[in-house]
């Protein structure tokens, strides 16, 4: 489920780096949404489309900012982390009336990415967090590079990590000094099909007796307490 060889950018053991149009950076976001890595599909969906505006006579930018955008958090997920984002309120941080404007009319004040900017692979499959991106060389490389340049660029914007593994990425740019802890929303649960029910949960659509025991209920409990606490200090500090 790789990429191709000539799109191959590095290898290391068993992980392979592919190259994707992942490079726009969206200078102004008031949000920043960052997953772990482009998966194949994403990858391939960004390239089709990238090449699909280059044809009909984009520019390099224009052709490499609809990529990226139109592979963004796509189907189920994206509905899902709209979901959580306006249920802690943080569109009325940005001045939205839903989360849900930033794939459509405001895709201005949001800019998409990964931990891992391009598309890694363990043995042929998407990568998910194993070796640690922060512990192997080649993948904290990217780290050091282009996470650290988005973060210097968009140091102002509030940062949305999906899930532990993104959230270790941007950690280790924090701990660099390249990024305000207090600009990150740590603790959403992923907003893939597989959380289903902690989903559920957050959004306060499941009550807590009817979870399975893998659900973790006290940790959505304080996870959402502290980022909807998070958000209405940001919408506090933006009225002064």
């Amino acid at each position: 489920m790789t990429l191709g060889s000539r799109l191959l950018i590095d290898k290391y053991g068993d992980l392979t780096i592919s190259y994707a149009p992942f490079e726009h950076i969206q200078y102004g976001a008031k949000v920043v949404i960052v997953g772990i890595t482009p998966g194949a599909q994403q990858a391939r969906n960004a390239l089709l489309e990238a090449r699909r505006q280059l044809i009909a006579g984009a520019s390099d930018a224009v052709a490499l900012m609809k990529g990226k955008v139109f592979a963004s958090f796509s189907g189920a997920m994206r509905a899902n982390l709209v979901a959580m984002l306006d249920h802690i309120g943080l569109h009325h941080w940005v001045g939205l009336n839903s989360m849900a404007e930033l794939w459509t009319t405001r895709t201005d004040l949001v800019h998409f990415t990964s931990a891992l900017r391009y598309p890694v692979f363990v043995n042929g499959t998407n990568y998910s967090g194993q070796p640690s991106m922060t512990a192997t060389p080649v993948l904290r490389n990217l780290l050091d590079t282009c996470l650290k340049e988005e973060a210097v660029a968009l140091s102002k914007a509030i940062w949305v990590p999906l899930g532990p593994k993104a959230a270790q990425g941007i950690e280790w740019i924090i701990q660099q000094g390249a990024l305000d802890r207090n600009n990150v929303l740590v603790g959403l649960p992923h907003p893939s099909g597989a959380s289903g029910e902690r989903i559920k949960y957050f959004l306060g659509q499941k009550r807590r007796s009817d979870l399975s025991v893998k659900t973790e209920p006290t940790r959505i409990d304080a996870a959402r307490e502290r980022l909807s606490a998070q958000v209405l200090a940001l919408r506090a500090g933006a009225a002064q």
